[in-house]
């Protein structure tokens, strides 16, 4: 049981190592994994449009760095800017969107690339707080099963 324990406590170390050694590339990919899903968005509703959809609905932003990223799109020659980028649904009409200059006034200007990673930055203290607290009985757990096992052979 120990050596499960310190297996899966090696295994969660690793993990957390790699996870903060790596962090530049973990947001090189997930913004150029971004700008992917915004290129191929459409509206036939995949996952990939439908995670771009929620990203801008819930953190209330537009495109990778700002709502011009749009622009760029084969989605804004047909249809212009998506309704999850409109501040108010009911206030963002199908032409506003296709001018730039009018959705500059209807939607989040904010680009969702430094939003989402600015909030897991902020929620990495809860999660490193959390993992630190099951290490640690990991840790107890670990020592516990080992003193177990001697006072078992010494019997």
């Amino acid at each position: 049981y120990a050596m499960l324990l310190s297996l899966i406590f090696l295994i969660v170390l690793v993990a957390a190592v790699v996870g903060f050694v790596f962090r530049h590339e973990i947001k090189t990919n997930f913004e150029s994994n971004l700008n992917l899903a915004l290129k191929n968005y459409n509206v036939t509703a995949d996952q990939h449009s439908e995670a771009v959809d929620t990203i801008q609905r819930t953190l209330h932003c537009c495109g990778v760095q700002n709502y011009s990223d749009w622009e760029k799109t084969d989605y804004f020659a047909q249809r212009g800017i998506p309704r999850s980028c409109c501040k108010s649904q009911d206030d963002c009409s199908v032409e506003d969107l296709r001018d730039p200059n009018k959705a500059k006034l209807k939607v989040f200007v904010d680009g969702c690339f430094f939003l989402v990673t600015s909030t897991m930055e902020s929620k990495m203290s809860v999660v490193a707080g959390i993992s630190f607290g099951i290490a640690c009985f990991q840790l107890v757990g670990i020592i516990l099963a080992c003193c177990l096992s001697q006072y078992i052979t010494n019997n």
